[in-house]
């Protein structure tokens, strides 16, 4: 949701990282609920009716409802659109290809993380090249935050991101991860493809949200009338992986996995780090 002036890094203390942990299950459990709801003829309004009850009844408030005017709870995001959909009568498709948005605010910490998923109604109109498109960039995510747990400097997760799509797909620049902690949004900013700018030291401490946005077409953009939706600007279908996560002594532990990261990390013989 925009980019980010060039600021100081707010760094946070093993007890700030768990609060921000609470903030992350609180995210968990309104993505899971919001992928259960996932189904043809349920609309997109309804996907943010069920994350902002699973929000408000943790005692969290929705990080995006009011963000710059943001009307939602959620972002969501349906077949060519990219990032930042906003929720409303569109009802759900067998074969759409839904990306999902959700941040939430507990304590003055803040959780931040997005899943894609393609509509399974039963009725034949998946496309395998759609399910590809999820499941690669899910990996690609993976890959950045297994590099950021062995990282020397942050540029080294979108070098990640990039290595594992093989060039098979686009990767949209403009819309970056990014810090989280007391705001939503800080520095620095977590590209998902290479650069000369190395970014800063990786150390304990740091939390970033790493969310890499793949295209099976060109990565060009536009953003819609509402000035908030971005889409493809050839029409192709899209697809959001994001996770926030900590860099913590000895490695990494992702704040809004249920589980730390411990599946996606294990792809790259890793395995989280929580704290005691």
């Amino acid at each position: 949701m925009g980019l980010l002036r060039r600021e100081r890094v707010e760094w946070k203390t093993p007890d700030q990282v768990r609060l921000m942990r609470g903030a992350g299950l609180v995210v968990a459990d309104a993505l899971a609920a919001v992928r259960d709801a996932v189904a043809p003829g349920v609309s997109t309004r309804d996907l943010d009716a069920v994350a902002e009850r699973v929000i408000r009844s943790a005692g969290a408030v929705p990080s995006f409802l009011g963000y710059q005017g943001f009307p939602a709870s959620l972002c969501v995001s349906v077949n060519e659109q990219v990032v930042h959909g906003i929720p409303g009568e569109r009802l759900l498709a067998d074969g759409d290809l839904v990306s999902v948005d959700c941040g939430a605010v507990l304590e003055g910490w803040h959780g931040d993380a997005a899943f894609s998923t393609v509509v399974d109604g039963a009725g034949g109109a998946v496309d395998p090249e759609d399910v590809a498109l999820v499941e690669a960039t899910e990996a690609a995510m993976w890959a950045g935050l297994a590099a950021l747990a062995r990282a020397e400097r942050l540029g080294e997760v979108g070098a990640a991101v990039e290595d594992s799509l093989g060039g098979r797909y686009g990767v949209v620049e403009g819309y970056v991860g990014h810090g989280i902690g007391t705001a939503m949004h800080q520095p620095p900013e977590v590209l998902n493809h290479r650069s000369r700018e190395r970014g800063p030291r990786v150390r304990p401490g740091l939390c970033v949200a790493v969310e890499p946005m793949v295209v099976r077409g060109a990565a060009e953009t536009d953003v819609l009338a509402d000035d908030w939706t971005v889409v493809t600007t050839d029409g192709s279908r899209a697809a959001h992986w994001e996770s926030t996560v900590a860099v913590v002594d000895g490695g990494v532990w992702v704040l809004t996995a249920h589980d730390g990261g411990a599946a996606g990390l294990a792809r790259h013989g890793l395995v989280p780090t929580p704290l005691a």
